[in-house]
């Protein structure tokens, strides 16, 4: 009897790179306070999706807009439309919300898991870097995340390749021995073009858009990802 073949463990990178904002954080705690200043909280995505797009637009533009700029101005559109009273107000609010949200449940194991692997682990966001460092603020994971980084010292927003250089300038690692993971295509994307490896997080199960460069690992999560990459994988 001929024995099946099995597939070979990939490689365990020197180096992950996190993106911060729905990879790590969970959006799905700005539901209440989107509905407490007037606003439908099933609106919480294509919120967050609008600011992408328009700091996205204002980088190939050559700019290097500020995330909490971007998120108060769409904001404050929404709640105008919505006739709120003081739309500048119930912007800050939710922004306060934003900068409060938990990480998945997956995350603080899964960085752990990763760290033990012997693997370096960076964050690397479009947004503040203070965010991802309260985020993680007080969790297992706060002690393996040796650095937070945001492309606000890379002079461009993901998926520009100079945001990608930054991470690995920072930390010395050639791309090839680096691994982005994010939930987000266009982000891996960015990070396939700039040499890196990359790791897609599907929690929610929805399919790869074939538009883009297959991910080199798909995972459920953080601890799906670090057990791909662990020696019982």
């Amino acid at each position: 009897m001929t024995a099946t073949p099995t597939a070979p463990r990939p490689e365990v990178p020197d180096l992950v790179v996190l993106d911060v904002n729905e990879t790590l954080s969970d959006l799905g705690g700005l539901a209440d306070a989107f509905a407490a200043v007037g606003l439908d909280p099933r609106d919480v995505e294509a919120w967050f999706a609008g600011v992408l797009r328009d700091a996205f637009a204002l980088t190939v533009l050559g700019d290097n807009p500020g995330f909490a700029d971007v998120a108060t101005a769409t904001l404050r559109s929404r709640l105008v439309a919505v006739d709120c009273a003081d739309p500048d107000a119930a912007a800050a609010e939710v922004l306060q919300a934003l900068v409060a949200l938990r990480p998945h449940p997956d995350v603080v194991p899964g960085l752990v898991a990763l760290a033990a692997l012997g693997c370096r682990v960076v964050t690397l966001s479009n947004g503040a870097a203070s965010v991802a460092r309260t985020l993680l603020s007080g969790t297992d994971a706060e002690a393996v995340v040796e650095a937070y980084l945001s492309v606000e010292d890379a002079g461009r927003w993901k998926p520009a390749p100079q945001a990608y250089a930054h991470a690995l300038s920072v930390t010395g690692v050639p791309a090839e021995r680096a691994l982005l993971v994010a939930v987000h295509p266009w982000d891996l994307e960015g990070a396939h073009r700039a040499g890196l490896r990359t790791a897609w997080l599907d929690r929610a199960g929805r399919g790869w858009p074939s538009c883009f460069t297959a991910p080199d690992l798909t995972a459920d999560g953080f601890v799906g990802l670090a057990e791909q990459l662990g020696p019982g994988a």
